[in-house]
């Protein structure tokens, strides 16, 4: 009896020493063991996550982002925002060559027409330079007063012949201004006082400035798409022609 317990002993002693060896129970804890053990020599932590290969990305990713390209899409591929397109257009502007002026200057007759018409020939406009004629209902003119007879009246174009004076016309019609002679027809009262101003400086003292109602044909020059310093020249220009307008109009297309 006292030997089977012995052996009985003995074999229970040896089956607890191999489950402590095993790691199966621990005196005093009890351990669940969910699956086999883990290895920890084999456990390696990632430093950074992978790179995601192009066959996971979608598929619109795929086509427009290559496999060489960073994770994030470069700043120059996202749609500019709309202050980056008023910040562009500024700078086209800016960078661009100043919008072409169109103008008007008139109106001209007379001796002022001639003028003018001299004074834009030295400019060399070519085609950017037309004109067109115009008629007003009341003018004013520059006048010399009727003379006795036609004698009297070709004696006096001699002397404003030799004063420098080049644009006259003696009236012939019959009427209360036969043999008058007209030195210029103006658009104003202004331009025609202008005008007379100046035959004083010549040496004509007989001339008046009076008003003509009948149509009067005036000009008017038009520049097209002129540059910004032409259109300084002009405005300086313009003052020494009394009476006249120098206006901005649109502009036509040329071909």
């Amino acid at each position: 009896m006292m030997r089977k317990l012995f052996w009985i002993l003995l074999l229970g002693n040896a089956v607890l020493l191999a489950v402590i060896q095993r790691g199966w129970w621990v005196p005093g804890e009890q351990v669940l063991q969910l699956g086999p053990a883990l290895h920890e020599e084999m456990i390696r932590l990632q430093d950074a996550p992978q790179k995601m290969p192009a066959k996971a990305l979608p598929v619109h990713a795929r086509a427009t982002v290559p496999e060489s390209a960073p994770a994030q899409v470069a700043a120059s591929q996202t749609p500019p925002s709309s202050l980056q397109m008023a910040l562009s257009l500024s700078a086209g502007t800016k960078a661009g060559s100043t919008p072409p002026v169109c103008l008007e200057w008139g109106d001209f007759s007379g001796p002022d027409l001639t003028r003018a018409a001299a004074a834009l020939s030295v400019m060399q406009l070519g085609d950017k330079l037309s004109k067109r004629q115009v008629e007003r209902d009341i003018g004013y003119w520059v006048y010399i007063p009727p003379m006795k007879n036609k004698a009297a009246a070709n004696r006096k174009v001699a002397e404003l012949k030799a004063l420098g004076i080049r644009e006259y016309f003696i009236i012939q019609s019959a009427g209360s201004w036969r043999n008058a002679i007209s030195l210029g027809v103006f658009k104003t009262p202004e331009a025609a006082q202008n005008f007379l101003d100046y035959l004083h400086t010549k040496g004509v003292r007989t001339a008046k400035v009076g008003e003509r109602a009948s149509k009067l044909k005036a000009t008017i020059f038009r520049l097209n798409r002129i540059d910004v310093a032409t259109e300084a020249k002009l405005t300086a220009m313009q003052k020494d022609f009394a009476g006249s307008e120098l206006k901005n109009v649109p502009c036509t297309l040329t071909r």
